[in-house]
């Protein structure tokens, strides 16, 4: 029994030393492949307002406020029952100017390294504690009206924040990141601003970022709970973005332990809008979900996103797996998965019933394989090849393609390899200067 202990804790230090690999670098990503060759300039047509190396970020958080030495603004790993929305400011290029920034952004032999900074956090309005007092009258749920009020005024100032920056840009889109394990909240502003700048700054930047960070042995199991936590805010937050008529589109980015919060809380919200007989892509504004290295166990997956429709719930469903994924491989074992977890699927793990069913939909649900060792790539700054989805050039073009460019996989505008059904791989050099 004492040894049994005794690895089970071995595990889970194993798991807090590998995927710590999840937390944003402070210096800006490699530039991605597509950018290199391009001849178009993504940034010219730019509102000037925009261009800058500092990035305005919003943000929605059920992380607990903090304050550091200077008395600042912070969030912690504490949870909080009520959401709260402001903005940061992210400088993508310390001691840059937009200039150098520019030159930064289309070459991968940079003069000097592009460090990141994160500024002041201002906090807008934070809502009243959920979920809302409720009773049952004349046969209806009747929450408390004084709560209620309190959460609407909180919801129109954040409505009215959204719009305002939705009018510098042309495009009426809101891209929201979900970060993973050990994330603070630094980590992910960092990851979106620079995912954000590359994709040409289109549309408004996002980041939900949940109690994750907690510090020690049993980070993994805090933030694992954390993750289910922050499910009812994060479904919550969702269904209010789409209710704005001033936005068109909502795409949604989760990478590792984020990928589970996104498809619960999206599960749910596709249960309830079939149930309402409405048609979720339509009523959630989803165009794209993509899901970067997700830590979900492969059956579990199948059971909660294939069983209940998910992927027809946005116009373009991406996964992004690697078998080179280390910390994917690690949660594997920690968790005994029987069929493995969808961070490193392939169509090795395909079996009968899985390939019917692929066969048989025809949903936009793609598969994405990175093949990091094994296709010679260069996984820059990412020793445990987790983080790829920003860290190696090849796969970070994808996402610029999916996210900019609207692309399906197979196109000539984005030329993945087709593998067998609906997996694709990204071949070396990806995507060989298509512009």
């Amino acid at each position: 029994m004492r040894i049994s202990k005794l690895a089970c804790a071995c595990a889970l230090l194993a798991v807090v030393l590998i995927l710590v690999g999840c937390g944003g670098p402070r210096l800006m990503m490699p530039t991605p492949n597509v950018y290199l060759n391009e001849e178009r300039d993504p940034y010219h047509a730019l509102n000037p307002d925009l261009k800058s190396t500092e990035i305005r970020l919003f943000y929605v958080t059920d992380r607990g406020p903090e304050k550091d030495k200077q008395g600042n603004l912070r969030y912690g790993y504490n949870r909080s029952a009520s959401l709260a929305f402001g903005d940061t400011v992210v400088d993508l290029g310390v001691n840059h100017t937009w200039e150098d920034l520019l030159q930064a952004s289309r070459t991968q032999k940079r003069l000097k390294p592009v460090e990141l900074k994160i500024g002041k956090i201002t906090e807008h309005i934070r809502g009243p504690k959920t979920p809302l007092p409720y009773a049952m009258i004349d046969g209806k749920i009747v929450e408390e009206p004084s709560w209620v009020a309190q959460s609407k005024q909180a919801a129109e100032a954040f409505r009215k924040e959204l719009v305002q920056q939705l009018a510098l840009t042309p495009r009426k889109e809101i891209f929201i990141y979900i970060h993973g394990f050990h994330n603070t909240f630094d980590d992910a502003a960092f990851a979106m601003a620079e995912l954000w700048h590359f994709i040409g700054r289109i549309g408004v930047p996002m980041i939900y970022s949940w109690p994750a960070g907690y510090p020690g042995l049993f980070g993994y199991t805090y933030d694992r709970e954390s993750s289910e936590f922050t499910v009812f805010h994060l479904r919550r937050v969702l269904k209010f973005i789409a209710s704005f008529p001033e936005v068109e589109k909502i795409h949604v980015i989760a990478h590792s332990r984020g990928t589970d919060v996104a498809v619960a809380a999206l599960r749910e919200l596709t249960i309830e809008m079939r149930a309402a007989g409405l048609d979720p892509q339509q009523e959630l504004k989803l165009h794209n979900v993509i899901l970067a290295a997700p830590d979900i166990d492969l059956q579990v997956a199948v059971q909660r996103i294939s069983g209940d429709h998910v992927p027809l719930s946005a116009k373009r469903f991406t996964v992004y797996t690697s078998p080179d994924d280390k910390a994917i491989g690690v949660a594997r074992k920690l968790f005994q998965s029987p069929r493995g977890r969808v961070g490193t699927y392939g169509p090795e793990a395909v079996d009968d019933y899985m390939r019917a069913g692929s066969e048989f939909g025809k949903g936009k649900y793609f598969i994405v394989r990175f093949e990091g060792a094994s296709g010679g790539f260069v996984d820059v700054g990412d020793k445990y090849g987790h983080s790829y989805f920003r860290n190696a050039p090849t796969v970070s073009s994808d996402v610029v393609l999916i996210l900019r460019d609207d692309r399906d996989p197979g196109t000539p505008e984005r030329p993945l390899e087709h593998i067998d059904l609906n997996f694709w791989r990204i071949p070396p050099g990806y995507p060989r200067g298509s512009h």
